[in-house]
C-alpha cells in the first residue's frame, strides 16, 4: 500500500517538491496525480500469482509449445466465456498466438489473450433462447447462464471453476446444490462486492462523491472524512452479511466501524489510527444503524444546511418504498426570514412552506422524519442547537403517531418491520435482475420475504430467496 501526503514546508526541500500539481474541490488542496516509475533493468518475465494462473503449463521444447498454448488458451477461454471452451474458440485465438510467437512464447500468449479480451463473448453476457420455445413463452435459463447470473450478482465477476463445474454437470437445477453454491459464494470474500455495489445503488452512497459542504461553515470537512464516511457504511452493511444478521439490524445495531478521523468527527474518544475497527455504542446512543451515519446524513443535506425534506424523502424512498410524488413545478423557495434580520427556525419555515394545499400532503409525511434527524448537522455531527435556536426533534405523522428524535423514529419504523424488509427485498431483486421492478414482480417480493421470515430476515436468506425466484432463473422468449 502506498500513501501520499503533503510534506511539511521547510527550507530543506526544493520548491518543486513543495508545490506538486494539484486539483482541488473548491479551495482545498488535493493531489492531482502521482507517478511511480520502475522497476528498471528487469531480466526475465518474472513470477506472480496472476502469471501462474495464466501459464498453467510451460513448454520444455519447441514441440511442446503448441499443445501447451492450446491448453493455456482453452483454460482462459473457459473462464472468460463462462462456459466450456470449444475448438472454434481456439481457432479464433491461435492465429494471434502464432503472430506473437514469432518473438517468443510469452508474447504469443499475450497476443491471444488480447484477442480474447475484446471478444463479444467476454464483453457481453449472451443468453441464447432454446429453439423449441415459442415466442412470448417463459423458460428457465441454462445452468451455465444461471452460473453467470449468480456470479455477477454476488461477486460482480465471472464464475469460478467450482461454480462452472457445477453448471456443466447440471447440478444448479437441484435446489440443494444451488443453495450450497449460494452459501459458499456468500462466505467468500469476493461477495464484498455485493455489499459495496448494492449499498451504493440502494442507499445512493455514490452521491457523497459529489457533495461539497460549504468550506466556511464546515471547514473541518475534507476528502479523508468523505472517504471514511463511505467506508463506515460499507463495513457496517458487510458485517450484517458476514455475521448472518437480520437486515433489521441495519436500523437497530448498536455498533459501527470507525477510524480516528471519523471518530473525532462523531466525538467518540480513544480511537487512534487510520484503520477501521468495530466500535460498540453505549445504551441509548443515537449513532447506531444507518440513520446515524455520516454518509447518509451528508448526502441528504444541502451544502450550507440540513434538509428535513431531503432526509424525509430519502427514508420514505429507500427504507420504506413509499417515495412521494415529484413536487409541482411552481413550488416557491423556502423563506428563512420573517423580516430582514429576523430569521425563522427551519421547522417554522417548513410549517409556513407546507401551508399551501399543493405541498401539504407530501410534506406531512416527509417533514416529521426529517425533523427527527435535525440534531445531526449537514455533515453528520451531533448538535443541540442550530445557531441560537434549540432544536426541536419531535415529529407527528398525519395519523397522529408522535415520536421524538432518532430513537423514536426507529421505533416507528420497526413498528412495521415487513415494510423495511420488503424494501430490502425489492432493491436486492432489482439489483440482481438489472431492471426496475414492475407490478407483476410484487408476488415475487412477497415470496422472498415469506421464505426469509423463519431465518429472521437475514441478509443471506433474502439473497437466497432472490436467487430461487422466477425473475432470476427465468426469461421470456423474445425479451431483450
Amino acid at each position: 500500500m502506498i500513501g501520499v501526503a503533503f510534506v511539511q514546508r521547510t527550507d530543506a526541500r526544493d520548491e518543486s517538491t513543495l508545490r506538486p500539481r494539484m486539483r482541488s474541490r473548491g479551495t482545498q488542496p488535493a493531489i492531482n496525480s502521482v507517478t511511480i516509475s520502475g522497476p528498471y533493468n528487469v531480466t526475465g518475465s518474472g513470477d506472480s500469482p496472476s502469471r501462474r494462473r495464466i501459464f498453467v503449463c510451460r513448454p520444455g521444447s519447441a514441440a511442446e509449445e503448441l499443445p501447451c498454448a492450446r491448453r493455456i488458451l482453452s483454460t482462459l477461454a473457459r473462464r472468460a466465456y463462462r462456459r466450456p471452451s470449444t475448438e472454434a474458440d481456439l481457432k479464433d485465438l491461435l492465429p494471434f498466438y502464432a503472430q506473437g510467437r514469432k518473438s517468443n512464447f510469452d508474447l504469443g500468449i499475450q497476443k491471444a489473450l488480447e484477442r480474447l479480451l475484446v471478444s463479444s463473448q467476454f464483453l457481453f453476457r449472451i443468453e441464447r433462447e432454446p429453439s423449441t420455445v415459442a415466442a412470448g413463452a417463459p423458460y428457465r435459463v441454462s445452468d451455465l447462464e444461471l452460473a453467470s447470473r449468480l456470479s455477477f450478482f454476488i461477486w460482480s465477476s465471472i464464475p469460478d471453476d467450482e461454480l462452472l463445474d457445477a453448471a456443466v454437470a447440471g447440478r444448479l437445477t437441484d435446489p440443494k446444490s444451488l443453495e450450497q453454491q449460494v452459501r459458499r459464494m456468500l462466505a467468500d470474500r469476493r461477495s464484498e462486492s455485493l455489499v459495496t455495489n448494492f449499498a451504493a445503488q440502494w442507499l445512493y452512497l455514490r452521491d457523497i462523491a459529489a457533495k461539497q459542504p460549504d468550506e466556511i461553515l464546515f471547514a473541518d470537512f475534507d476528502e479523508t472524512l468523505r472517504a471514511a464516511m463511505l467506508r463506515e457504511t460499507e463495513l457496517f452493511v458487510d458485517s450484517v452479511l458476514r455475521e448472518n444478521r437480520s437486515v433489521l439490524d441495519l436500523l437497530t445495531a448498536n455498533y459501527t466501524f470507525l477510524n480516528e478521523r471519523l471518530a473525532r468527527h462523531y466525538g467518540v474518544p480513544n480511537i487512534k489510527g487510520s484503520w477501521f475497527r468495530r466500535v460498540t455504542f453505549p445504551e441509548g446512543s443515537v449513532r447506531g444503524g444507518l440513520l446515524g451515519q455520516g454518509s447518509v446524513l451528508t448526502i441528504t443535506s444541502y451544502s450550507t444546511r440540513t434538509s428535513p425534506v431531503l432526509r424525509g424523502k430519502w427514508v420514505l424512498e429507500n427504507l420504506l418504498s413509499a417515495a412521494p410524488p415529484p413536487p409541482p413545478a411552481d413550488v416557491p423557495a423556502l423563506k428563512t426570514e420573517t423580516a430582514p434580520g429576523k430569521p425563522l427556525t427551519l421547522r417554522d419555515a417548513m410549517i409556513q412552506h407546507r401551508a399551501a394545499p399543493a405541498c401539504a400532503a407530501c410534506h406531512a409525511r416527509m417533514d416529521p422524519i426529517g425533523f427527527a434527524m435535525e440534531n445531526f448537522d449537514a455533515v453528520g455531527r451531533w448538535r443541540d442547537r442550530d445557531g441560537e435556536q434549540t432544536i426541536d426533534a419531535s415529529g407527528v405523522f398525519p395519523e397522529g403517531t408522535k415520536f421524538e428524535g432518532i430513537p423514536g423514529l426507529k421505533k416507528v419504523l420497526l413498528g412495521q418491520p415487513e415494510q423495511f424488509v420488503g424494501t430490502v427485498a425489492e432493491r436486492l431483486l432489482m439489483y440482481a435482475v438489472g431492471r426496475n421492478l414492475q407490478y407483476y414482480d410484487a408476488p415475487t417480493v412477497r415470496a422472498v420475504m415469506r421464505e426469509s421470515k423463519p431465518a429472521n430476515y437475514t441478509f443471506a436468506s433474502l439473497v437466497l430467496g432472490v436467487v430461487k425466484s422466477r425473475p432470476f432463473q427465468m426469461r421470456e422468449a423474445g425479451s431483450e
